[in-house]
């Protein structure tokens, strides 16, 4: 009943149902104190909604956003609990005393000052916002970036304000409680002291040196910047928060370009999410912004999703522009008409190319380029199930996309029949559950399914855990997490909390980063992944969300995978374990293998699940893999030859297509060049009279 409560309320515990509960039961009680009328029972309920109020804002509660929508937001909420001050006075027949005109008058002052309170956060969060925000890009030796204001006075500025009420309301009560206007009026002399003096230490902050240059004068050292670095290959992004994984995964690569990279981004929303990288990254929210931007030493562009905002990059023509995607599979998305608007596609592997020529869909086979898979590295080959250990089967099932079509996903029909068997199976294994972050955002059936199969695997989990037969190595264990306490502690000194950081403008003032510090980031993160596996048994199921450990990291610890028609698969692939994918759809076999290249070397799943004994007898006895052959040639076919590199395949394909943008931008110039000599040489040739005509002149009369 709780959690079915949790889940109305939207609130993410119990303690925060708790809260919730409490606050908007507070002020009936409140309400109820002031007409009986009673102090005591008054003082106990404001104490209980200022403290639930409190607590629901530090959490972050989704109610107190849906509170505000309803008209009975923040600022209400206080109103309220001030009028019915005011009631309780009157009641106690105080109507005629000097503190019921002071509570008035301090309330009507009190609101007075939030106009200008509010109005000043408002203007330094504006004057402070930066028309782009960046990354490893030097500002700060071209133009004054001031410090931010104190964090205490603007993160929840306006409750911070608001709760100066309470030393006025706690005076008024004392004093109606003692019949003594002495206390009250000290009180109320506090909170309005308090609340100017809020007030005026914002002032300094709304002018001269303590803002930020104008957006001209930032961009100028933007462009100066560019002129200096000169990049040659950006990587563009546009979307939601939640997909900024799409970009992070080309991290590396760009890192690892023989060209000047360089990224741009759209949202701030993504560049909050972004991963540590070294390469430059600039954040241009407005399209005008970008298209005056000087980027005329770029030569390749690179894009992850096919989003509108891609034409304000797109409209480049000295720039060559590439879809490279966020995956490869037979997903519709891989294969969007969309994808005509670019000078080239690449692919991973012939699949893709072959893809492109059977959904005919205007892209040209000779646009398309093969260039591996450079982010699947990290991904180790099988070399079977450790002896001693029991097989690990991770089930990494796609979201439910926008569509509604019930082949996308096999969290709802499926997802219970598999984790259900595979928890049950004897010779036993390891369940890891690992689902798609947007899982559950668009189907509240998909939501429904993720959560009972959550609870499904984690009351297995919890039923393994006590049986004998499984037995643990807590000093092991023990000392793994010990380690990953000191891991993520120095990983927490190293990247430094949310108020270190200031706001968007120190953070671009501050942010080129330290190579030292991102190396030894990069290690303990290896080192985390490897403590956190080891920090519980390696029979223990388990429900993974998250950023950690990531999904290559999921593939390694796994011996075989169930999943859906995603990039997921191929990916997978790329490690030559047995998996499973779930024809959702029920299309049959033949016809899902025809249609879905990827699951060509798979052991094909209908709903019911019942198929997932073959996969587990591919794990238990490899010799018996009737599979494995045709995983090896499928690899190849999906991300292509393992030599050279996909790495040097990448950086080729780059360096081909930036030789195509130089090339056809000299055409350009050479022709432009001989344009202007023909014109001059018309005009030179010219009699007068056709002279001052080409001058301007309408009627081609001279005028001598």
């Amino acid at each position: 009943m709780i959690s079915t409560a949790i889940r109305v309320a939207r609130v993410g515990s119990a303690a925060e149902l708790a809260a919730a509960i409490l606050m908007v039961a507070g002020f009936p009680a409140l309400m109820l104190a002031a007409l009986v009328p009673s102090v005591p029972a008054f003082a106990a309920a404001a104490a209980v909604t200022y403290l639930a109020d409190h607590y629901l804002h530090r959490k972050g509660s989704y109610l107190i956003n849906r509170l505000g929508k309803v008209r009975a937001g923040l600022s209400i909420r206080f109103l309220i609990r001030q009028l019915l001050l005011v009631l309780l006075l009157a009641r106690l027949s105080l109507a005629d005393n000097l503190i019921y005109y002071g509570a008035i008058a301090c309330f009507i002052a009190f609101y007075g000052l939030q106009a200008p309170h509010g109005a000043l956060v408002q203007l330094i969060r504006n004057r402070r916002r930066m028309p782009v925000a960046t990354r490893n890009v030097d500002l700060a030796s071209r133009i004054r970036i001031p410090d931010a204001p104190p964090r205490r006075l603007l993160h929840r500025s306006a409750e911070k304000m608001l709760h100066l009420d309470v030393v006025a309301v706690v005076g008024i009560l004392v004093a109606a409680q003692v019949k003594s206007s002495l206390i009250g009026f000290i009180g109320i002399g506090v909170t309005v002291a308090l609340a100017t003096l809020y007030v005026l230490a914002l002032v300094p902050y709304v002018r001269g040196r303590k803002i930020p240059p104008n957006a001209e004068k930032v961009l100028a050292a933007v462009d100066d910047w560019l002129g200096e670095y000169k990049p040659e290959t950006v990587l563009y992004f546009s979307g939601s928060k939640d997909s900024a994984y799409q970009v992070n995964m080309w991290l590396d690569t760009m890192e690892k370009l023989e060209s000047k990279p360089l990224i741009i981004l759209r949202e701030r929303a993504i560049l909050n999410n972004l991963a540590p990288t070294t390469v430059p990254v600039i954040c241009v929210p407005g399209g005008v912004h970008l298209m005056n931007m000087d980027l005329s030493t770029v030569r390749v562009a690179l894009y992850a999703a096919n989003v509108g905002k891609n034409i304000h990059m797109l409209r480049v023509p000295t720039i060559k522009h590439v879809f490279i995607g966020h995956g490869d599979s037979d997903k519709l998305a891989s294969v969007n008409p969309y994808s005509k608007v670019y000078d080239e596609v690449w692919t991973a592997g012939r699949a893709g190319r072959d893809r492109y020529a059977i959904a005919d869909v205007g892209v040209r086979d000779d646009d398309i380029v093969e260039v591996g898979r450079p982010q699947l590295a990290p991904i180790q080959t099988w070399q079977g199930v450790p002896e001693g250990r029991i097989p690990t089967v991770l089930y990494a099932p796609t979201w439910e996309g926008w569509d509604g079509n019930p082949g996308n996903t096999s969290v709802v029909l499926a997802g219970e029949n598999i984790v259900q068997q595979l928890v049950q199976a004897d010779p036993p294994v390891r369940v890891l559950y690992k689902p798609h972050p947007f899982t559950g955002n668009v189907s509240k059936e998909a939501g429904a399914a993720h959560r009972r199969i959550t609870a499904l695997v984690q009351k297995a989990a919890a039923e393994r855990a006590i049986n004998t037969r499984f037995i643990a190595d807590t000093a092991a264990q023990a000392q793994a997490k010990a380690e990953l306490e000191r891991i993520e502690a120095r990983l927490a000194q190293l990247s430094g909390s949310r108020g270190d950081r200031g706001d968007e403008a120190v953070a671009t003032r501050d942010g080129l980063v330290d190579v030292a510090r991102y190396e030894e980031t990069a290690r303990l993160r290896a080192e985390w992944n490897d403590a956190y596996w080891r920090s519980f048994p390696s029979w223990e199921h388990r429900v993974i969300t998250g950023a950690e450990p990531r999904l290559y990291d999921c593939f390694n610890v796994s011996d075989a995978m169930v999943s859906d028609i995603s990039s997921v698969v191929s990916d997978f692939i790329a490690s030559g374990k047995p998996y499973a994918v779930t024809d959702s759809a029920e299309v049959g076999v033949e016809e899902f293998k025809r249609n879905n290249t990827a699951v060509r070397a798979a052991v094909i799943l209908s709903n019911s699940a019942s198929e997932l004994g073959e996969l587990l007898g591919a794990v238990r006895a490899p010799e018996d893999d009737q599979l494995a052959e045709d995983r090896k040639e499928l690899k190849q076919y999906l991300l292509g030859p393992d030599e050279p590199s996909s790495l040097e395949q990448f950086n080729t394909a780059v360096a081909n297509l930036a030789l195509k943008a130089e090339t056809r931008n000299l055409g350009q110039q050479s022709r432009d060049a001989a344009a202007l000599a023909e014109t001059e040489a018309e005009l030179a040739n010219a009699v007068p009279g056709q002279r001052v005509a080409a001058a301007g002149d309408t009627d081609g009369v001279g005028t001598a």
